[in-house]
This record gives C-alpha cells, structure tokens and sequence, in this order.
C-alpha cells in the first residue's frame, strides 16, 4: 500500500539505503519498477532526494531503516528544511509487541526529527496508513505550511499487514496539486501605490519565488526596480535582464528607497533586513507562507499569496501609475554591475598563482565559463570555494550548501542532478574538505550512471578558517590542514574516469574528456593563498551582530548613537 501511494503520486524512484526494518517497502518498490538509487549512507539520501524536487518540482523520497539509518539523516533534515525542499524520508521502526522492551534500533526517531521537520509521525495503525501519508505529502509541498522535509515512521509488524479493501480510499492517492493563493485586491492597491511613489526601488528574492520567473520578469520590465537574486533564487531570471544589478549588491542594499522581498526569510544573508544594511528602505513583503512574510522587518504591505499571482497583478498595477524611477540612479547602478562583471570575467584568465605555486582557484572558472553548455547544472559545495564559485558561474540551474553552510551536498545533489536531467551536463565545484563528507559516493554515481563531473579544488585546508587563524589568533594554524590528497587515485578505484590537474593549461581539455567520459573527477590542486570574498569579508571570524565585518561595524554603530 505504501509503494501503491508512491506510484500513485508519479514518484519514479526513491534514494535509499537498506535495512530489515524496511525490507517489505523496499521489496514491493523493485517489484514494481520504481527505482532504488541506493547509497552509501542514508544522510546523501536525503540529499540527493533534496536536489530531486528543486530540480523536477516533484517531492523527493528517502527511505532508511530505523535507529543509526533514521538519525544519519538529521543534518540533510535540517537542510532541506531551511531550503523549502519537499523531502518524504520514510524511516523503519521496530514493530510494535517490543515497544518499550529494548528493541533493536529501537529510538525516538519522531522525537529527535520533530523539531527539523514540517510533519513527524509514528503511522501505527495499517488501515490509516493511506490518509497519514497522504498528509505528509501535502504537508511537504507545503500545503498550509511552507514546502519542507517530512517524516513518517512505519513499524514492521504495520507494514506487515493486510488493509481490507474497502478502506482503500481512492481520494487518498490523487497526485498533489498545488494551491495558488490569489492576493486581497487591497493588498495590491497599496503595494501598487508604494512602488510608484518609490524613486529607488528595489526587489530581492528567495525559493518561494522560484516557480514566478516571468510573472518577476513581468514586473521588472513594467515597474523599472533593480533586482538582487540570492543563493536560493540564482537562475530566477537572465543573467542579462536590465533590472539585475548582483555585483552592485551593497550599494544597492545601501541606497534603496523600498525593498519588495518576494519568497525571501531576512536571514543573515541580507543583514536581517537591519537599518545598518538598508538605512534608507520601506519594505514589502511577498510571500505564500508566512515564516517568509514577517521575520525582522515587517512591511508597510504584507501580501499573503502565491508569488506569481501577486506579481502579476502588481505588475498591471503599475501600469496604470506614473513612475518616479530615479533613472540615472538605476543606470549608475546597471552600468557598474556590467563593468564589474566584465572585469572579473576577464581576470578570472589571469588569476596568478600562489606564493606555493599553485594555481588559483579562480582558473577553475574560467575554464568552466569556455566549457559549459547554457543549460548546464552547476554546483558549488564548500567554504572557500563557494565564495569563488558565486561570482566564477553564470547564474542558471545552480544549488550550493545553502543558508545552512551544509558542506557535503555537493556528490550527492550532483548525482540527482545527472539522473533527474540526463541531457544537460552536470558539475560539481566542491572544496576538498567538503568533498570528504561524502566523498564515498562517488561509488552511487558509478553505479547509478549518473553522468556528474566533480571537480575538486584541491588546496589541503578548510581555508576560511585556516585564515581566520592566520589573521586572528598570532598564526596559530591548528586542525585546519589537511594532505594534498589525490583524490583522482580515489575515483580511478572506484572506476570513474579521473584525472590530477596541476598546469591551468590543461583545465580546459580536462574538462572536455571529463564530460566525454561522466562520472568523472577531476582533482585540481589550488594555492591556499587566495583570498575569498567570504574570507577577506569576515564570514568566518563570526563577528556578534551581523554575518559580515562590515555590516556588523554598522549594526555596532547605530545600536550606539
């Protein structure tokens, strides 16, 4: 019954790792052809579950067995929960004669996942089994509720049993169908007339915005604002539109007048929303879960809606009010972002080596900017490195460790990328500390087939912090090297075409035999002596108010004048 409510919901496979506690789930899915994308530990399931629904629109399964399967997926919980992930991990859990008898794996899985998840829940009796994962799937796609991971455990003896069929409701296998949300007509009227009396509009967006592409690009056409896309909305739109201004982000945060933040938490990735970042700014708010409509800042207008719809109808809005765009100002604006675009382009191609010798991380770049195709899926996982690949990748379908700073995603995200997108290629940009994580599933992409290229910048630290020693605490550098492994050694044993890079010169036919050849890794020494923007901007040093050393010395002074 529970592979009969998965097919029924069109889920086509499940990432998972085997165990008793689920052996008759696991059975019945090979029986009837919904395929097991098996893994090495249960944490990458939930991952690789996690980049299946960002990337299909579809909810991602995980299924693991009880005790250590359950509780090696609370980090890649956490995870999906901050990124809006509909995520199904179904867990096993001891059958229930041996409740409280010391059974084997026998913990509080529901306990332990409750604070993380959107729904957690023990489903004891068989003949419920249908309605609970029913709401546990609409409660995923955040029917309600914000989207976010889910979890339901199904004791042994439960799954063991036999529903008579009358108590199979059908109603309870309809796909899901999501809800749109229309916005109050009086919401929209005072948003319309804020955006038309504002001179230096503003728009920032976040996942909730992510299915409103071109109702976004509607708007910013109609209203003139400048835009600002986040980690969680990279791609939303052309990197090319007028309105993007992402390399002017301070000055833009600094000088906007209103800020329309549409699907997007205020977290420390726009300074809370503080004065000390948008001294000069009114907000309004758009979003279709409330966490995301009044955290730190509230707005003058506070549109409870689908994203899209409301964009669209602010979008008519506008129409029909005269515009007080201060067009010089978004000209200054969008004029700087090309230039500074242009210029880093062009530098990433002389990027110089470091004091050791080694290349900078940078080439890595720019030989991806000459090797990927326009609709190619790009991930970035690490510390250091995920600050140059923010500015080295040209937005488009792209995920990285996310608000959380979960290092490890990278292998596992890029092996449900492949499979989930099999026409487009797929590379990896991880650091060699996060690729360690989970370095072992490069194993599953083997497996699997999963057509990823994993480029690994090899520069023998966890560099954020290793600086933040250096240039904090006397140099004193403790647990924060690590060997210049060769990880391609690694790969070949695994039977993955691999190859050690160490002459810039060779990035670029690397790369092309890399993708000729997927799954393939390519491990790519890098001197430890480049300065990240994360870094040289204090991202590691955690200063008290603010994530960044310069928004926290402006927090510092307003809370003392």
């Amino acid at each position: 019954m529970v592979v009969d409510f998965l097919v029924a919901g069109r889920v086509d496979r499940v990432f998972g790792l085997q165990g008793g506690h689920i052996q008759p789930i696991w059975d019945q899915l090979g029986q009837r052809g919904v395929r097991i994308i098996d893994v090495r530990d249960e944490g990458a399931a939930v991952h690789m579950a996690h980049a299946h629904a960002l990337l299909t629109g579809q909810c991602g399964i995980a299924l693991v067995t009880a005790g250590p399967g359950v509780t090696n997926c609370v980090t890649a919980m956490v995870n999906a929960q901050l990124e809006r992930a509909p995520v199904l991990l179904i867990g096993g859990c001891a059958p229930r004669p041996q409740d409280d008898l010391g059974p084997l794996q026998g913990v509080a899985h529901t306990e332990i996942l409750q604070p993380v998840t959107r729904w957690s829940r023990t489903l004891r009796v068989a003949d419920n089994v249908l309605r609970d994962l029913d709401k546990a799937m609409t409660t995923a796609f955040g029917d309600g509720n914000a989207p976010g991971p889910v979890f339901v455990e199904i004791p042994t003896d439960v799954l063991r049993e036999r529903v008579h069929p009358n108590l199979v409701l059908d109603e309870y296998l309809w796909p899901y169908e999501p809800r749109l949300i229309p916005p109050e007509p009086s919401g929209i009227q005072r948003a319309a007339e804020l955006i038309s009396g504002a001179k230096r509009p503003l728009v920032v967006t976040g996942r909730g915005a992510m299915r409103a592409g071109g109702a976004l690009a509607q708007f910013l056409d109609k209203t003139g604002a400048v835009y600002l896309d986040t980690q969680e909305s990279r791609g939303l739109i052309p990197p090319d539109h007028p309105a993007m201004v992402g390399a002017m982000r301070g000055r833009a945060m600094q000088e906007a007048d209103l800020v329309i933040v549409v699907g997007r938490k205020l977290d420390y990735q726009l300074g809370y929303g503080s004065p000390a970042v948008f001294p000069r700014s009114r907000f309004i708010r758009i979003a279709d879960c409330v966490e995301e409509l009044r955290d730190n800042r509230r707005g003058e207008v506070e549109i409870f809606a689908s994203p899209a719809r409301a964009l669209e109808d602010l979008a008519r809005a506008a129409i029909e009010r005269h515009s007080r765009i201060d067009k010089a100002w978004t000209e200054d604006l969008r004029r700087g972002h090309v230039q500074r675009a242009e210029r880093y382009a062009a530098a990433l191609k002389s990027a110089p080596a470091g004091k050791d010798g080694h290349m900078h991380p940078n080439r890595i770049f720019a030989a991806l900017q000459e090797t990927l195709e326009p609709d190619a899926i790009t991930i970035a996982d690490g510390g250091d490195i995920l600050s140059f690949a923010r500015m080295g990748l040209s937005p488009g379908t792209y995920l990285d460790s996310g608000a959380f700073g979960c290092l490890g995603v990278g292998v596992p995200y890029g092996i449900a990328a492949a499979l989930a997108c099999p026409g487009r290629q797929v590379v990896v940009i991880s650091g060699d500390g996060a690729f360690g994580i989970n370095a072992m599933e490069i194993d599953t992409a083997k497996r699997h087939d999963a057509k990823a290229v994993f480029v690994i910048a090899n520069n023998a630290a966890w560099n954020i912090e290793r600086l933040d020693q250096e240039m904090n605490y006397g140099g004193r550098v403790v647990g924060t090297t690590l060997q210049y492994s060769d990880y391609s050694m690694m790969a070949k044993a695994f039977g993955l075409h691999a190859e050690r890079v160490t002459d810039p010169a060779r990035l670029r036919p690397a790369l092309t035999q890399a993708f000729k050849n997927a799954p393939a890794l390519l491990d790519v020494v890098v001197t430890r002596d480049a300065l990240s923007s994360d870094a040289g901007k204090g991202l590691g040093w955690v200063p008290d108010h603010q994530a960044l050393t310069a928004w926290d010395e402006a927090e510092s002074r307003r809370r003392s004048q």
